[in-house]
């Protein structure tokens, strides 16, 4: 169902794909995890997430082997048919080209980029943004496919590091991103408001997204600056990125949105 005119992306953070260090088994116990979540949102009446391998720590830092990118492909389009979701992926830690491929594979509609344009020193090593082969194949692969990217994004140093709002013109104009994703130092920290209101003063027709830190009381702050925003370790048992999602808060944090919206 709708959710009013911004927009709420919950995150399914994977269990960890076979061939991680910490995987249970086969993709098994990882689907039933990914079917269980997902009912939760679709009762809440989210209508769209974004499928993150974030299970499978440590993470490679730009491509990720086969069969994490045909994993990923086959949980999302498995929830994209069952549960009538728009879904958008997330291959950590930087593997853009694979989460295309993947989203191409199952009709995913948007990727998360971590970095698109730039360099960053990380803990996976460096990175460096792989806009232009990406934007490329994109044309030919998936054309309709959104790419959302991440603006200083959490547990990096940038090591191109111009004015936010100066990363961002380029991000969109030169980088073509679709929607610009702004975060906190690190999962689930606050975004800066004043930041958020400069990109927004300064781009207002780009979609501006708040990607770490939302939780029902502060959802009003966030949403009358943001386009949207993306949430996952609000929606946990005791606000934990690790733990399951918790229906209570899950609910509560739908019912603000739905307020504030």
């Amino acid at each position: 169902m709708p959710m009013a005119r911004k927009d709420l992306v919950a995150v399914l953070h994977l269990a960890p794909l076979p061939g991680s260090p910490r995987a249970a088994g086969g993709m098994e116990p990882v689907l039933d995890q990914a079917l269980r979540e997902a009912e939760l949102y679709r009762q809440a009446g989210i209508g769209r997430v974004m499928v993150e391998n974030h299970g499978d720590a440590p993470f490679h830092a730009s491509a990720n082997p086969p069969e994490v990118v045909a994993g990923i492909a086959v949980i999302a389009d498995r929830l994209r048919r069952e549960f009538e979701l728009e879904v958008g992926i997330n291959l950590l830690r930087n593997d853009a080209l694979g989460a295309l491929g993947a989203a191409a594979a199952c009709g995913a509609r948007m990727i998360r980029v971590n970095l698109l344009a730039g360099a960053a020193a990380t803990d996976q090593g460096l990175l460096e943004g792989p806009a232009a082969e990406l934007m490329r194949r994109r044309r030919h692969l998936a054309p309709d496919l959104e790419v959302w990217a991440d603006l200083d994004v959490k547990f990096s140093a940038p090591l191109y590091r111009p004015d936010l709002v100066d990363l961002a013109r380029s991000t969109r104009e030169r980088a073509l991103a679709d929607a610009l994703i702004l975060t906190g130092p690190a999962t689930g920290q606050a975004v800066d408001l004043r930041q958020l209101e400069a990109l927004k003063k300064a781009l207002p027709r780009t979609r501006v997204y708040v990607g770490s830190g939302a939780n029902a009381d502060n959802l009003g702050e966030y949403l009358a600056l943001a386009d949207g925003v993306i949430v996952g370790s609000a929606l946990k048992r005791d606000g934990y990125v690790e733990n399951p999602v918790d229906p209570t808060r899950l609910a509560r944090f739908v019912e603000a949105f739905r307020f504030v919206a």
